[in-house]
């Protein structure tokens, strides 16, 4: 498995969970992103965007990092192009960096690229430290979370069939239709396990901050 860190420009609590995650990745920065590359410590082998929110300094301290520039008015986000540079250079895997607080219209937007990655077969993870998301898609999908972390599910669809163990409240074969808030602030014991028949949506999980 090849995965890819791709840095985004929203918040980020570095963590002992967010390095374990990244290690060993190949990264790639989008936009003001490589902010995020001195804070962990790395150096991304691509630098991709428009640079409209990058800075001077920062095109001044990463001026050795090979860059591919894009025009402001394009038909994608610079995270989306971070994205498709990491699938052609073989990303098998994704981890998200700073996908997670900032403008509600990028957030939802990095749901569903989260989403579209995990549809296509990618292992996707999308936090900013001390908040992450995961795709929930049909079938079965398992989060390691320490006991006592805050869990919510967001349905993207109505979820049928819903399978929920692991947590403090759980559920069995239950139906959750889009805008409900049934899967909201539930608690992990430990390894989560959701099963789902069919449906998909996004889970958010609070880890620690260490």
């Amino acid at each position: 498995m090849t995965t890819f860190a791709i840095l985004l420009g929203g918040g980020l609590s570095v963590t002992k969970r967010l390095r374990a995650q990244i290690k060993g990745a190949r990264i790639i920065a989008a936009d003001s992103g490589i902010a995020h590359a001195s804070t962990l410590g790395i150096v991304p082998e691509l630098w991709v965007g428009d640079f409209d929110s990058a800075g001077s300094e920062l095109a001044i301290q990463y001026r050795d990092i090979p860059r591919k520039d894009f025009p402001a008015e394009k038909d994608a986000t610079d995270g989306a192009i971070a994205i498709a540079a990491a699938k052609a250079r073989g990303a098998t895997a994704f981890v998200l960096v700073g996908g997670l607080g900032g403008q509600a219209d990028h957030v939802l937007g990095h749901f569903g690229l989260t989403l579209r990655l995990a549809r296509e077969g990618h292992c996707t993870i999308l936090t900013s430290g001390d908040e992450e998301a995961h795709a929930i898609l049909p079938g079965t999908t398992e989060i390691e979370l320490e006991a006592g972390v805050r869990l919510s599910l967001i349905p993207f669809t109505d979820l049928e069939g819903l399978d929920l163990t692991g947590v403090k409240w759980p559920l069995v074969k239950r139906r959750v239709a889009l805008g409900d808030t049934l899967t909201l602030s539930n608690v992990a014991m430990g390894p989560v396990r959701i099963d789902l028949v069919s449906g998909y949506g996004i889970a958010i999980a609070y880890p620690r901050y260490d």
